[in-house]
């Protein structure tokens, strides 16, 4: 009876404890549930303000990019003009250091250009000598150049170079061989291309008035017309459509280079045009001025200056007149 009881008391505690361990379960697990839904609907509101602050800062963000794109389209035009303005300037700078490199050559090439200017001075002596050799000294020569014609042609190169450098000087001329002839019964201009400066003048003589002398020097001063820097072409035109044996004219050639072929063949074509008459002078008188512009370059880009004053010497000494050389292109 005692070994049943003590057992009896055995089981009951072992099932007390049982018994509480299971309640101890059961409220864990009542526990657990009550409180999980609390914190997941915690977590809930949580993500949704960080959801919200985000997309908040998503709009601030696309906001500062539009306005850094607008930003950088207004740094993007502004680099662009100062590109164009850094090109504009480089543009400059070359053109200054040509312009220097130019002022270098002039400076470097003064000693050969006097020496050459004295050489064509000699030459130019000993042609005007030769050319007045026999001839009696009349009112009618103005430093050698002999000034009896009656009617005056001026064939002008209107080149670039000439235009550029040489062109008030040659303005001061055609004003000063005009004073020399005071009183003509004709003019023309044309260029050496064959030009003529007056359209409505094309093969005709311009009447000689003070107007008409003033409109020509106004007009002379912008006439730029393409020219080939070869004064053949306007030579021969003048010559064929002008000459008149009743009439005693005078071509005056100004230039500064010859770039054609042959010095030779020129020659031999204007004098084949330009016959003797029957006291043995020429048909119509050929003078000319050179221009030194050429002269300014370095010595080997000087030929075509130089076959300008080769061709014109011997054009002016075959054709009854004189070939001057100026020392300077300026005025």
């Amino acid at each position: 009876m005692r070994k049943r009881r003590e057992m009896s008391e055995f089981t009951l505690s072992f099932l007390d404890v049982i018994c509480c361990g299971f309640g101890a379960v059961i409220l864990l697990l009542m526990i657990t549930k009550t409180v999980q839904p609390q914190i997941i609907e915690a977590s809930t509101v949580n993500l949704e303000g960080l959801v919200a602050d985000l997309q908040e800062q998503l709009f601030e963000i696309r906001g500062e990019t539009r306005f850094l794109n607008r930003d950088l389209n207004a740094r993007q035009e502004q680099l662009s003009e100062y590109k164009e303005r850094i090109a504009i300037l480089r543009g400059q700078l070359a053109s200054t250091k040509s312009r220097y490199d130019s002022l270098q050559v002039e400076s470097n090439t003064n000693s050969v250009i006097t020496e050459q200017l004295a050489i064509a001075r000699q030459s130019l002596t000993a042609e005007q000598k030769r050319l007045l050799a026999g001839l009696e000294v009349t009112s009618n020569l103005i430093g050698g150049i002999p000034v009896d014609s009656e009617y005056i042609i001026f064939v002008i190169d209107t080149s670039g170079s000439m235009f550029s450098y040489a062109w008030e000087r040659m303005m001061q001329e055609i004003d000063a061989t005009l004073n020399i002839y005071p009183n003509v019964k004709g003019i023309q201009i044309m260029n050496d291309m064959g030009n003529y400066m007056f359209s409505r003048y094309r093969g005709q003589w311009i009447p000689d008035t003070d107007g008409r002398r003033r409109v020509i020097m106004q007009n002379l001063r912008n006439w730029n017309v393409f020219s080939n820097s070869s004064p053949v072409e306007g030579i021969t035109a003048a010559i064929r459509t002008f000459y008149d044996p009743n009439k005693k004219i005078s071509i005056y050639v100004f230039g500064d280079e010859f770039t054609g072929d042959s010095i030779g063949q020129v020659v031999d074509t204007v004098e084949r045009i330009n016959r003797e008459a029957a006291d043995g002078q020429r048909l119509v008188r050929i003078h000319a001025v050179g221009f030194p512009v050429q002269f300014i370059r370095a010595a080997n880009l000087q030929t075509t200056g130089i076959r300008f004053a080769a061709l014109m010497r011997e054009l002016t000494y075959r054709n009854g007149g004189t070939f001057v050389g100026l020392n300077d292109f300026r005025p």
